[in-house]
Order: structure tokens, then C-alpha cells, then sequence
């Protein structure tokens, strides 16, 4: 029997800290970069130590703060041009060459070891040869993408242009031989000098330890990085507390807290909806397939929601969710997600683990506890079919099951990889197949009715 819970109130977020929620949902950008969960976590734990040595003033180090969590936010948007460019797998790619430095050596084993690695010989030959003649070139155009995206996405969370700034400028180097301008010295924001270098001490610290970290970026000490930071980086270095606190479980707990009490902003129902909308676009952005998807999604769901009475305050609640509902697909790489042909067993897996991600991400916040498990169970069944636990009708909320017809919805009337748009009558006919096994029958039914509703508004 259909025993879908009742639909209930949504948690208070007034208690919830904005360094709570955009610290959490830096381990969305964790996956999208293949760093271990965390990084963007403990990149600000030891930037935010440099910025307080190096004597940043309250202010800056705000700023500076949410520079480290957020550094990574423009990163999906350059994941399916790195397949289109090197047929690899972007995740790898990114993972790996977060280790390259300046070396001649290093640079042709990168290009060896991912240009192609999805491709046959032949293909792989020409991709690694193309890699060579024209990597510089693609390298500024995909740092380029990056930053840019991240700086527009910082401003969409209303955060100050310093903080924009800092993003756009992550990959410039000390020397001016880095991305996407070429600056040189100071003329780099300083948050940006500082969450490079914070950023290449987690990297190796956390693949090879504490001598491993130290001698690498001592190594690019006046190339990639200030003098003076990395003097203030070394004497926060020689306290022990600062390495084992990097290393401990919930050290985040303590991230959360270093944000600059007097400057952090207030979390209002308008501020969530524009965070989870960036949010949301940071995951539309990783492939050309999935532009607009979550925002198209958290439209739908409203409608259905309007056409089932749901409470105002509720549905806004539900639009969260639903712009968020594959926040977890930053964890799959484009070369499964744009895949034109048919997944083999192993990519689908991968794919199936994006709701799992969603559960996890959104599961950091406290608030978000029931959202969590609302969006991350959207390609649940009524049938006990769907994943990732194959749950029941009885055990599959209404809000759910709002968001799964919506999500499918949207997937068919959209282009795909592997077809073209579906036209919308044909869309509901195929859906209507799957109603009592897949889709509720009333969510489906509000669907048409909100869809009607929409066409009859637009005639008037």
C-alpha cells in the first residue's frame, strides 16, 4: 500500500552560519577537481594561518576566507572541454595536475601519462602530439574558462569583488609566467597568492606528508610563490599543532569557526535561495547536455507543487532541493556524462554514485538533514527499481517523488548526448508508461495540469 509520508515543515535555518553552509558544499568542488574530500576545507585551514602571520586585517581575512572555500567554484565549467581536448578523463586530469610544477620532465609525463587515455592508439598519438604543439594554448584558454566562471559565480553568492578578484586570479604565478593574465608580484590580488600556495601544501601534504609539502613549495619559492608568504608560511610551519589539526577528523568544525565573526553576512530566505541557484549552476555548468538543468527542474518542481497545494513556504524549501538535487554529478567525469554511446557497467555505476554524492554533500549541514535525503533519493522508484537503495513506494517522501517527475521531465524534453530534445506530448506519452511503477500518478497528473496552465496563461 502507498504510505508516502506526509509532507512536513522545514528545518529552521536561522542558526545556520554561512562559512556551515558554504564550507559543506566546498566538497562538491572537492569532487569536481578529484581532490580528496576535504581539500577546500583544509586549503582554507592553512591559508587563513598564512593571512593572520602575514598580518591581513580583519576585513581581509574575511575575504581571504571565503576565497579557500570557494576557489574551486568556476572549476566544472572547463570539465567537458578537457575531454573534448585531451579524451581523457577529467577528474584524473585535474587530480594530477594540481602535482605539475614548472619542470620540462614533469609537464611531458602528464601529457604522456592522460593525453588520449580514453582514446585508441591512433587516437591517442594524435591527441598527445596535438597536446604538445598546442598545450599552452589550451592550457591559458581552460584557466581562463575557470576563473572567469568562478569570479561570476563569487558574485552571485554576493561576496565582495575582492573575493571575485582572488578566484579570477588563483592560477597567476609570482614570476608572471602563470594564468589567465600574466600578472606578476604584487600586482596578484594577495588572497590569490595566498590560496595557491595554500592550495599546493594540502596537495602534497595530504598524497605525501609534511617534508613532502614543505620541500615542494620551498622548491617554487620565488616562481609560483611571494618570498614573504612563504616566510610566513614557514613559521606557522614549525608548529605541530598546525599539521596535526590538518590531519584530524572534523577538523572542519574548526574551519567553520575561523571566519571573522564581525563581517559575516545573514543567512535570509533570499540568501539561501541565491546560494543554492550558484550552486546549482556550478553543476549545470560541468557539461553542455546538463545547461539549465537545475534551474529548469526547480521550475517544474514549483509547478507541481503549486498544482498539489503545497504550502508556499514549503515549495521554496522543495526549489532548494531540487536546484540541488545532482550536486553529486561534480563527482562523475564528462567522459561518462557526455559519453555519446552506450555506458558500459562500470560507467554506469559511476553514475548511480551521483545521488549518493548528493546525500553526502547536503548531509553536511544540519539544516539540511531532511533536504539531504529528499534530493538524494531522486532516482528512487515506486517499484523498488530505482537506486541508490532501491527503496519502495511506503518509503519514498511526496517531495521525492515531486522532484523525480520533474527530473525526468526535464531529461527527456532536453538534448542528450546520445539523441535530440524529445517534443513535450511525446515526453508525457513515454512518461505516462512508467506512472505506478516509476512516477506518481498525481505528481504526474499535476505535471499536466501545470504544463496546461502555463500554455493557456501564455495564449491569454
Amino acid at each position: 500500500m502507498d504510505r508516502h509520508p506526509q509532507a512536513a515543515e522545514p528545518a529552521p535555518t536561522n542558526a545556520l552560519k554561512l562559512s556551515e553552509l558554504i564550507g559543506s558544499l566546498s566538497y562538491a568542488l572537492d569532487l569536481t577537481e578529484g581532490q580528496p574530500a576535504g581539500h577546500c576545507v583544509r586549503s582554507c585551514w592553512i591559508g587563513m594561518h598564512i593571512g593572520r602571520e602575514a598580518g591581513l586585517s580583519s576585513q581581509q581575512l574575511w575575504e581571504l576566507y571565503y576565497v579557500l572555500l570557494l576557489k574551486d567554484v568556476g572549476c566544472s565549467s572547463n570539465a567537458a572541454r578537457i575531454c573534448e581536448l585531451y579524451m581523457t578523463d577529467d577528474r584524473l586530469f585535474k587530480h594530477d595536475i594540481k602535482t605539475v610544477g614548472d619542470s620540462l620532465p614533469q609537464m611531458l609525463s602528464f601529457v604522456f601519462k592522460h593525453a588520449g587515455m580514453k582514446a585508441g592508439l591512433a587516437g591517442r598519438l594524435r591527441t598527445v602530439l596535438a597536446a604538445l604543439r598546442d598545450g599552452g594554448k589550451a592550457g591559458t584558454e581552460l584557466i581562463a574558462t575557470r576563473c572567469q566562471r568562478g569570479a561570476d559565480i563569487a558574485r552571485l553568492l554576493r561576496l565582495p569583488e575582492g573575493v571575485a578578484a582572488g578566484i579570477y586570479s588563483l592560477d597567476e604565478h609570482f614570476n608572471g609566467k602563470g594564468n589567465p593574465a600574466g600578472l606578476a608580484g604584487s600586482a596578484i590580488p594577495v588572497f590569490a597568492r595566498i590560496a595557491l600556495l595554500a592550495q599546493v601544501v594540502d596537495v602534497f601534504h595530504t598524497a605525501d606528508g609534511r617534508a613532502a609539502a614543505l620541500a615542494e613549495v620551498r622548491a617554487r619559492a620565488g616562481s609560483w610563490f611571494d618570498p614573504a608568504l612563504l616566510a610566513a608560511f614557514e613559521r606557522v610551519a614549525e608548529a605541530d599543532l598546525f599539521w596535526s589539526t590538518l590531519a584530524a577528523p572534523g577538523m572542519e568544525k574548526l574551519v567553520f569557526a575561523m571566519e571573522p565573526a564581525e563581517h559575516t553576512m545573514v543567512l535570509d530566505d533570499d540568501y539561501l535561495d541565491d546560494i543554492a541557484t550558484a550552486f546549482g549552476q556550478v553543476v549545470d555548468s560541468k557539461s553542455p547536455y546538463t545547461s539549465g538543468h537545475s534551474s529548469r527542474v526547480a521550475l517544474y518542481t514549483d509547478l507541481i507543487a503549486e498544482e498539489m497545494g503545497i504550502a508556499p513556504e514549503r515549495r521554496r524549501w522543495l526549489r532548494r532541493g531540487a536546484m540541488l538535487h545532482d550536486v553529486g554529478k561534480l563527482g562523475v567525469s564528462n567522459s561518462v556524462l557526455d559519453k555519446a554511446g552506450a555506458l558500459d557497467r562500470e560507467e554506469w555505476a559511476e553514475v548511480r554514485r551521483h545521488a549518493e554524492y548528493t546525500e553526502a554533500i547536503l548531509s553536511r549541514i544540519d539544516a539540511f538533514a531532511e533536504l539531504a535525503r529528499i534530493a538524494g533519493a531522486h532516482h528512487e522508484r515506486l517499484d523498488g527499481t530505482g537506486y541508490p537503495r532501491g527503496l519502495h513506494a511506503d518509503a519514498i517522501a511526496l517531495e521525492t517523488r515531486i522532484i523525480t517527475t520533474a527530473d525526468i521531465f526535464d531529461a527527456i524534453t532536453a538534448e542528450r548526448p546520445y539523441r535530440g530534445a524529445i517534443p513535450v506530448p511525446q515526453a508525457l506519452a513515454m512518461m505516462e508508461k512508467t506512472v505506478g511503477s516509476a512516477l506518481d500518478p498525481r505528481c504526474f497528473e499535476a505535471l499536466q495540469r501545470a504544463l496546461e496552465r502555463t500554455i493557456d496563461d501564455a495564449a491569454a
